[in-house]
C-alpha cells in the first residue's frame, strides 16, 4: 500500500542548498542527498568526529519538502536523544521544540512544526503501533546502530518491510561509527554504501596491567581507576571521563575522589537511571575541571566538549538471557575493541587527548570485535509481542539483521503465552495488545494490568519501578518480619518502605536520587494505565492486608513461571518450575512459605540466588492449571516402579502421595527401560535351563543364517519381556518369571525338533552317558569329556548341520582337562600315545587301549568286564 507521497526528486540537491557543518560530513553530504533522491537506503559508516549526529539531519530537513513527514532521528538511548536535540537547537539558534525536538519515555519536547525528532528505539516501536506504516514520516535515520539492541534490530527490520512491501518512498537511513557493514547490506541489499573521514585529533593510548583478569571486585575496579585518576591530575589540565562497568562502582570512585582529592573539581556522575537534568549537566560548561564518572552510556552519546583525557576500566555489565530456563543474567564482561575504540574516541573531539586502558595491551589483542548482537543473548519476549501486534506471526521468517535462535523464540512464545499476550498461534490477544501500549517489558505491563484489577495499581507501579529501576535501597538492606498473618514478600516490604518514604517518614536508608526516580517512573505507569485502561481502576482496597494480597497476586499473574517450591521447612533453597535449584538470599523476609516467587534471580553455577522473593499461597493458583494425576518412577532402591498421586502446577510438583502399583502401559514401559540394561543379570536369576536354551538360540542366529525358527533369540527375549512388564512392576518378578517356558512357547513343535538336533543341550557318547554341551558367543561349543568315554569316535562331532565342529575338552580319571581338541583323528594318534604312557603309569587299572578309535567305551573309566 502507498500513503500517496512521492519520493523525493532524483535532482533534489540541485534544489537546495546543502547544510554546511564545517566538518568532515560536509563533503559526503551531497551523495547522501542523492541516494535519497532515488530512494535507495544509505548506510553511513562516519569515523569519530566526522558531525554525522549534527550534520544529516539538518541536511535533510533543508533538502526534503516539510509536507512529506517528518524526519526521525534514532538514538539507543534517552541521554543521546536528547543531547542531540539540544545539539541542534543550539546550531540552528532556536530551543528545543521547535525545528528540533526528541521524544523519550516519559518525557518529549516537540511542536507541530518540528521537524526532526530525535527518539529511541522503543519510542519508535510504539509509534509503529499505533501507525503501522509511519505515514507522518519520510525518513529514519537509525544512529549508532553498532550498539545492535534488540529494538534497534527490530526497528530496521520493520522499516525494511515497510519499504519493500508497502512505502518504497520511505527512506532509511543507518550510521555508525564502528559499523558491520556487512551484516546491514546483507539486509539492505540496495543499499548505498558511504564512507567518511572523522575529524579525530590525536590520542595517545597507553596500557597498564591494572585490571589483567575479569571479575574484579567492585573496590578494586574503583582503587585502579582512582590510581590512574590521581597520575591524570597530576600530568593534565583538561577534563577526565572515567569509564566505569556499573552504578556501584561509580559510587565508590566518587566517594574516593570527594575523601582524597582536594582543589576545585566539577565531579560528575552519568548512567542510565539518573534523572535527566542530572545527565544533562555533563554537556554544559563548568568554571573547574570537569570529572565525568560514567557507564558505556557515555559511549556514544554527543560530544562533551573539554574531554582530553579517557580512563577506560575495559569492563561492562552485559545483560544475558538463559532461555532455557527464562533466568537473566548481568555478567561483568570485558568490552568489545570496538567499544574500546568509541571510548577512547571521546578524548580527541576537541583537542589531542590521551586514553588510559586499565589492561595489558597483549589482552586487547585477544578482545572480540564487536560486542554479541543482543538478539543473540537476551530475552526477546517483547520483541515477540512487538512483532504480534503488528501482525507478524512468523517471528522466524522475520527480516533480521541477525537471526535469533530457535531456543529463544521458543522460550519468548511460552511466556507470552503464559502471559496471554498471544495465543497458540501467536497472534496478539487483546491483552496483548493492551500490554504493548505501557512502556515496559511484557511481564511488569502484566503486573500492571492485574494489579488494577485488583485494585493496588498504585503498588504495583511501585514494584514495575523497583524491578525496572536501580534499587534506592542498600545491597544489605534489613527489614522487620511481618506478623504471623501477613504475607511475607520482600519486593511488598520494598514498596512500603518506599511509600512512607515518599510521604517524609521513611526509617530507612534510601538514595534520594533513585527513590525520585522509583516515584517518577510509577506515577508514569499509574497514569498510563488509567488512562488506557480506566474501566478496570475503581477498586481501591484501603485495608493494608488487602493491598499486600492485592499485590501478591498480581506478582502471580505476571511471575507465574517462576514459582518456587521450598526443599523443605526451614530450607532456603528450593525448585523453580522448569527445574531450575534456587536459594534465597540470607536476608530475605519469606521464611516460612512452602511457595514463593523468585522475582529477582542472580544465575548461578549451581543455583540461582533470588534476590527478592514474593510468598504465594497455593490456593491463588488457577486451578484450570493445575495438573492432577499418577505419576510413575523408577526407584532404584526398590528396584521397582513406584506410582504417586501428584498435584502439578506446570512441572513443580506441589503435592503427592503413594498410590496403588497397578501394571499398565507406562508402567510397562518405565521397567522395561530399567530392565533392558539388567537383561543379562535377570536371565542368569532364571537358571542354567534357561540360559543354556538362550546359549543355543543365539549359537543358531550366529552360525545359521537360514534357519527355520521365526524371529531371532534377541527379538525373542525382547518379546517375552514387553509381555512381563504388562503384568509385572518390579525387577525381582522378572527375575522369577518363567522366561524358558515363554521362550520355548514362541517356537512351534517342528522349530523345537530342528533346535535340538542342530544344537543340542547335551551330547551322547561312546560310553552312553548324555553330557552338557556348553555354548558361549563367539566360540566354538565345548563339550567336556573324559578320555576313555570317547573311545570308538574316530571324529570330532560337528553342530549346525555340519557347520561348526564341537571343541572337545579331554579329561583324564581325576576329571582334569589333558588336552583340548577339535580334530580327534590327529590327537588319537599323534598325541593320545604320550599322554597315555603318564596316565597308565597313575591310573592302572584304567582303561587305555593301544586304538582307543576302534576300542570299546567305558562309563567309568575302567577296564571293561570280560
Amino acid at each position: 500500500m502507498n500513503n500517496g507521497n512521492k519520493p523525493p526528486s532524483k535532482n533534489i540537491v540541485g534544489h537546495h542548498s546543502p547544510h554546511k557543518t564545517g566538518l568532515p560530513i560536509d563533503q559526503v553530504i551531497p551523495d547522501v542527498l542523492s541516494a535519497v533522491g532515488t530512494s535507495r537506503p544509505i548506510i553511513l559508516q562516519a569515523e569519530p568526529g566526522a558531525g554525522k549526529t549534527t550534520g544529516v539531519p539538518p541536511a535533510l530537513a533543508s533538502a526534503l519538502p516539510a509536507e512529506a513527514g517528518r524526519i526521525v532521528l534514532i538514538q539507543p538511548r534517552r541521554i543521546a536523544a536528547r543531547a542531540a536535540a539540544t545539539r541542534l537547537s543550539q546550531l540552528a539558534d532556536q530551543i528545543v521544540g521547535q525545528d528540533y525536538g526528541y521524544h523519550v519515555r516519559f518525557d518529549r519536547k516537540l511542536s507541530q512544526a518540528t521537524r526532526v525528532v530525535a527518539m529511541t528505539p522503543g519510542i519508535l516501536l510504539r509509534q509503529l503501533g499505533s501507525d503501522p506504516l509511519l505515514e507522518t514520516v519520510q525518513c529514519v535515520i537509525l544512529d549508532e546502530f553498532h550498539e545492535r539492541s534488540i529494538d534497534l534490530d527490530l526497528a530496521l527490520g520493520m522499516l525494511q518491510q515497510i519499504r519493500s512491501e508497502l512505502r518504497p518512498e520511505l527512506q532509511l537511513i543507518v550510521m555508525s561509527a564502528t559499523l558491520d557493514i556487512d551484516s546491514v547490506a546483507g539486509l539492505l541489499n540496495d543499499a548505498q554504501i558511504i564512507r567518511c573521514p572523522g575529524r579525530q585529533f590525536p590520542v595517545e593510548i597507553s596500557y597498564t596491567e591494572s585490571l589483567s583478569v575479569t571479575g574484579n571486585r567492585r573496590s578494586e575496579i574503583a582503587q585502579r581507576a582512582f590510581e590512574a585518576f590521581n597520575r591524570v591530575c597530576e600530568q593534565t589540565t583538561g577534563d577526565t571521563l572515567i569509564f566505569l562497568p556499573g552504578v556501584g562502582e561509580i559510587l565508590t570512585l566518587e566517594k574516593m575522589i570527594r575523601s582524597n582529592r582536594t582543589g576545585e573539581l566539577d565531579l560528575l556522575t552519568l548512567y542510565g537511571e539518573q534523572k535527566p537534568g542530572d545527565q544533562d549537566r555533563v554537556f554544559l560548561p563548568s568554571p573547574h575541571r570537569k570529572v565525568i564518572l560514567a557507564t558505556n552510556i557515555a559511549e556514544t552519546s554527543v560530544t562533551i566538549d573539554g574531554i582530553t583525557c579517557v580512563i577506560d576500566t575495559g569492563l561492562a555489565r552485559i545483560t544475558g538471557f538463559d532461555s532455557a530456563t527464562g533466568i537473566p543474567r548481568l555478567e561483568l564482561q570485558p568490552i568489545s575493541k570496538a567499544s574500546a575504540d568509541q571510548r577512547a574516541g571521546r578524548a580527541g573531539r576537541t583537542a589531542a587527548g590521551t586514553a588510559i586502558r586499565l589492561w595489558p595491551q597483549a589482552m586487547h589483542r585477544i578482545r572480540a570485535k564487536h560486542l554479541l548482537p543482543e538478539i543473540l543473548r537476551g530475552d526477546l519476549s517483547g520483541a515477540v509481542l512487538t512483532l504480534a501486534c503488528w501482525g507478524e506471526r512468523n517471528v522466524s521468517e522475520f527480516p533480521w539483521v541477525t537471526p535469533p535462535t530457535d531456543s529463544a523464540i521458543t522460550a519468548a512464545k511460552r511466556l507470552l503465552q503464559q502471559l496471554g499476550a498471544i495465543d497458540e498461534q501467536g497472534a496478539a490477544t487483546e491483552l496483548g495488545n493492551r500490554m504493548q501500549q505501557l512502556p515496559t517489558s511484557p511481564r511488569l505491563a502484566r503486573l500492571l494490568l492485574a494489579a488494577a484489577d485488583e485494585g493496588c495499581l498504585e503498588q504495583a507501579a511501585i514494584a514495575a519501578a523497583l524491578l525496572s529501576e536501580r534499587s534506592p535501597f542498600e545491597r544489605d538492606a534489613s527489614f522487620p518480619r511481618p506478623s504471623a498473618t501477613g504475607l511475607e514478600s520482600d519486593l511488598v516490604e520494598r514498596v512500603e518502605a518506599l511509600e512512607a518514604h515518599f510521604q517524609g517518614r521513611s526509617g530507612h536508608m534510601i538514595h534520594s536520587a533513585a527513590a525520585k526516580t522509583i516515584e517518577r517512573v510509577a506515577k508514569r505507569y499509574q497514569q498510563m494505565v488509567r488512562d488506557k485502561d480506566s474501566a478496570n481502576t475503581d477498586a481501591d482496597h484501603n485495608a493494608s492486608v488487602g493491598r499486600r494480597e492485592g499485590l501478591c497476586r498480581s506478582l502471580l499473574t505476571a511471575y507465574a513461571d517462576r514459582l518456587a517450591l521450598r526443599r523443605e521447612q526451614g530450607s532456603d533453597t528450593a525448585r523453580m518450575v522448569g527445574g531450575r535449584g534456587v536459594r534465597l538470599a540470607r536476608g530475605s523476609l519469606v521464611k516460612d512459605a512452602k511457595l514463593f516467587l523468585c522475582l529477582d534471580l542472580q544465575d548461578g553455577s549451581k543455583e540461582a540466588l533470588v534476590r527478592m522473593a514474593s510468598a504465594v499461597k497455593q490456593d491463588w493458583l488457577p486451578a484450570e492449571q493445575l495438573i492432577r494425576g499418577e505419576t510413575f518412577f523408577f526407584d532404584e532402591d526398590r528396584q521397582a516402579v513406584i506410582a504417586r498421586s501428584q498435584t502439578k502446577f506446570a512441572d513443580l510438583v506441589l503435592h503427592e502421595s503413594p498410590a496403588k502399583r497397578v501394571a499398565n502401559e507406562q508402567t510397562a514401559a518405565l521397567l522395561k527401560s530399567h530392565a533392558m540394561p539388567e537383561l543379562e543379570r535377570i536371565l542368569h536369576a532364571g537358571g542354567k535351563d534357561l540360559q543354556s536354551l538362550v546359549n543355543r538360540w543365539q549359537f543358531i542366529d550366529e552360525h545359521c543364517s537360514d534357519h527355520p525358527l521365526t524371529e531371532s533369540c534377541d527379538d525373542a527375549i525382547r518379546a517375552v519381556l514387553e509381555q512381563f512388564c504388562q503384568q509385572f512392576t518390579s525387577l525381582k518378578e522378572l527375575e522369577q518369571a518363567p522366561w524358558r517356558d515363554f521362550l520355548i512357547g514362541r517356537l512351534d513343535y517342528a522349530q523345537q525338533q530342528w533346535l535340538d538336533q542342530n544344537a543340542p543341550s547335551s551330547l551322547q557318547v561312546p560310553s552312553g552317558n548324555r553330557l552338557r554341551v556348553h555354548y558361549q558367543a563367539g566360540k566354538p561349543p565345548v563339550l567336556p569329556v573324559r578320555i576313555q568315554e570317547i573311545y570308538g569316535w574316530k571324529t570330532t562331532p560337528t553342530l549346525a548341520g555340519g557347520r561348526v565342529t564341537v571343541q572337545l575338552h579331554l579329561l583324564g580319571p581325576n576329571h582334569r582337562p589333558q588336552q583340548i581338541t577339535d580334530d580327534l583323528e590327529s590327537f588319537w594318534k599323534n598325541t593320545y600315545p604320550e599322554i597315555k604312557k603318564e596316565l597308565k603309569r597313575r591310573y592302572s587299572k584304567h582303561h587305555w587301549p593301544d586304538d582307543p578309535g576302534s576300542a570299546q567305551a567305558t562309563r567309568n573309566g575302567l577296564k571293561p568286564r570280560s
